[in-house]
């Protein structure tokens, strides 16, 4: 049995019950109090930003423990825009980069729990569009990309303390200069998993360190080259679906070594936002079907991150026609790079 005991309780049938003084309990079994605030003890939200065709500013959220289609959250400041991508806190969403075609360094943020357009953050290091992004509860971290210049993609991985604004400083290098690289975390480590290195498509993962600086190591491989993923994690496991096939795989994050097959999509396509998810349920929204006629879809399937086995249908990407659901940035308050 348990036993609570305050001094006082006060304000019953206004605001509810208020305790006075200092609490004391006692109980048999292991006990764990709420962590956070009413907000932050009410996170599951993942949000999708920016994307074409035809370009789009707009910004939609999902509720991830339950399913459906996206709900309309609000548009970018810096307006429409492709290519880019986002990560997060518990509290605050930030998406970077991308073209609106020409290629920027925007950096946008959002406050997840309020609907409402993002407000400027600053700027990454260089302009740059298919990127990846990362994060643990204080810093945000964009990998790679492409700077439209040639070679056309880039090695660098920028970083920003997510509670701060201003524009993101050098972390390090990847192991080789590439664009499309899709990237997770738990929270203290971020793994990027296939690319492009122009002109070839790559299997390889690499992994950080998120707390330090410093260029990326070898972690393995993927079950097959791929570029432009989705890619998911709780704390321990992170996940990489599609890049041009239904296939799913997963890594342990704290280890090292190659992927395993954890299952198929609902559909196979390219493109799609990913990064949503609240540790436990992982989601892959849009993208495109590059075959047979490269036609966008607005598909959202979920997985169970824990478990193994095929996607399963989670709703739609709710926007006008049914348009702009690729090359999405996405992010959620509760992904695997978030302790509590």
């Amino acid at each position: 049995m348990a036993i609570l005991r305050s001094d006082t309780i006060s304000g019953i049938g206004t605001e509810g019950p208020v305790l006075n003084g200092g609490l004391h309990f006692r109980s048999e079994n292991y006990l764990t109090l709420p962590k956070g605030d009413t907000i932050q003890r009410g996170r599951g939200r993942g949000v999708i930003a920016g994307g074409c065709t035809p370009l789009t500013s707009s910004i939609d959220y999902f509720n991830i423990q339950s399913q459906g289609n996206s709900i309309k959250f609000g548009s970018l400041q810096s307006g429409a825009i492709f290519g880019n991508q986002m990560c997060a806190s518990s509290t605050r969403g930030i998406s970077g980069g991308g073209a609106q075609p020409s290629i920027r360094n925007f950096l946008d943020f959002i406050t997840i729990a309020t609907e409402s357009n993002s407000t400027d953050f600053g700027d990454l290091q260089n302009s740059k569009r298919d990127i990846g992004a990362l994060s643990n509860q204080t810093r945000g971290i964009w990998t790679g990309g492409n700077p439209g210049s040639s070679p056309n993609t880039t090695d660098q991985i920028d970083f920003v303390t997510i509670a701060s604004v201003g524009n993101a400083q050098d972390f390090g290098n990847l192991t080789a200069s590439m664009k499309e690289v899709q990237s997770t975390s738990s929270p203290t480590r971020g793994i990027m998993g296939g690319g492009n290195t122009v002109p070839a498509t790559i299997n390889t993962i690499q992994f950080l360190t998120i707390a330090s600086t410093g260029d990326a190591s070898d972690f393995g491989d993927l079950t097959r080259t791929a570029s432009s993923l989705g890619a998911v994690s709780s704390g321990t496991r992170g996940v990489f679906a599609n890049g041009g096939s239904n296939t799913i795989d997963f890594v342990t994050i704290a280890s090292t070594g190659n992927a395993t097959d954890f299952g198929d999509s609902t559909v196979l396509r390219a493109q799609c936002t990913a990064t949503m998810s609240n540790s436990i349920r992982g989601v892959f929204a849009g993208g495109y079907q590059p075959s047979p006629n490269s036609t966008d879809t607005n598909t959202v399937d979920f997985i169970e991150i824990a478990t193994t086995g095929n996607a399963q249908d989670f709703g739609d990407i709710s926007r006008d026609n049914n348009d702009s659901n690729r090359e999405n940035g996405g992010c959620s308050d509760s992904h695997g790079g978030l302790t509590e």
